[in-house]
Order: structure tokens, then C-alpha cells, then sequence
């Protein structure tokens, strides 16, 4: 019998405040390793992806903030929350009065905790599961938080991040200094230092910037 993401997330998780974002609640799980091996055992599958979603990591929490202490940047205006993962991000721009949210990611599990994310937040969004990379819907803004930690998918999204905001789209991105981030490409919005998962990030507050492209 398949796996019901949904009833998975659930299991896993427990419904609580995002530190740095405390109006907002999401299903988060307390240790990233067992969670992720349970996932596999659970679908009998090895070599899954780690479980993103069930994780308010540091690049979203500030982009949140950010979104909440400046909602003109997304008020009124259709939005884009990439690799959106819980959905942390997508949930702040509809927080922030945004026309339309969608919340994009490739993962199913992923897609159940945005959906169950959303709806404990009172707000609405559009789950999306596929690879938008390369695609332009038009959307008024692109929110990335968390994309800077492998290099071919940096370069790969970075290019496209470029391709929207040179055709008038606004682009922020949320990052604590990834090995991949291309600084000399941005410029720095904000900065905030993040209560983060120690299992994570092998710290508990992580120095964590909000950016968009320079130009």
C-alpha cells in the first residue's frame, strides 16, 4: 500500500512557532537523520531526498521576516516561492497580502506539508510539484530561500533567477553564506542571526542574510 505523505507528515511532526517568524506555525520534526532513514524504510527505498520540508532552515526564516517587515514587496502581487520545501515562505507572502502564492517543489512530501502548513495558518496557496526552472509564468516575484548548497543547482537556478529579474521580476533570496551563493552577484537587503537546528547546521543561531541580484 502506498505511503500517504499526508498522514506521514503528520506522524513525523509536531505543529509548532517558527523562531524567527513566530506568527507563523509549521509541522516540524526535532532530528533531521531518523526522520529521513524512516522515510526510506517507510517507502523501501534508499537514496531518497533529505526531508527539506520538515525544517524551518535559515534562509527561510529570514526571508520570512524580511517578507512581513517589508509585505510591499509582495502585496497585490503574484508570487513565487521556489524549492519551496515546508513552505515557510510562501505561507509569509500570503501573511503579507500577495495576490496569488504558489509554492513549488519536487517533492511529494514536501507538497503534503505545504498543503497542511497553509491550512494551519489560515492562508491559501498553490502546490505545485514539478521543475520550473527555465520556465516563465510571469510572476511578479521569486522567493528562494536555502538554494546555495550544491554547485550545479546553484549555478543552474541563479542563471534563470537572472534571466526573470532582467525581464522586470523582483528576485529575493534568503541565505546564510552557502558555499555556493554568488555574492559578488548580490546585494544585501537585511541581516538577522536565526535560531537554527543544531542537528542541521552545527550551531544554534546562524548569521543569515537576505539578498536580491545587483542591477
Amino acid at each position: 500500500m502506498a505511503l500517504d505523505p499526508e498522514i506521514f507528515v503528520r506522524a513525523e511532526t509536531v505543529l509548532r512557532a517558527v523562531p524567527l517568524v513566530p506568527d507563523i506555525a509549521l509541522h516540524l520534526a526535532d532530528e533531521a537523520v531518523p526522520l529521513w532513514h524512516r522515510t526510506e524504510e517507510e517507502l523501501g527505498e534508499m537514496g531518497l531526498p533529505p526531508p527539506f520540508w520538515a525544517f524551518a532552515w535559515a534562509g527561510g526564516q529570514a526571508l520570512s521576516r524580511y517578507i512581513l517587515d517589508h509585505a510591499d514587496c509582495v502585496r497585490g502581487r503574484s508570487v513565487l516561492d521556489f524549492a519551496a520545501g515546508s513552505g515557510l515562505v510562501g505561507i509569509a507572502a500570503a501573511k503579507a497580502g500577495a495576490r496569488a502564492v504558489e509554492c513549488v517543489d519536487i517533492d511529494r512530501f514536501a507538497g503534503a506539508a505545504i498543503r497542511l502548513n497553509a491550512a494551519a495558518n489560515g492562508v491559501e496557496v498553490r502546490v505545485r510539484l514539478e521543475d520550473l526552472v527555465g520556465r516563465d509564468e510571469g510572476w511578479d516575484v521569486i522567493l528562494a530561500g536555502d538554494i546555495c548548497y550544491e554547485r550545479d543547482l546553484a549555478e543552474r537556478v541563479f542563471d534563470w533567477l537572472l534571466a526573470l529579474r532582467a525581464r522586470g521580476a523582483e528576485i529575493l533570496i534568503g541565505d546564510p553564506g552557502r558555499s555556493y551563493l554568488p555574492r559578488a552577484r548580490l546585494e544585501q537587503l537585511a541581516e538577522y542571526h536565526v535560531p537554527v537546528t543544531r542537528d542541521l547546521e552545527d550551531m544554534e543561531i546562524k548569521r543569515t542574510c537576505v539578498w536580491r541580484p545587483r542591477g
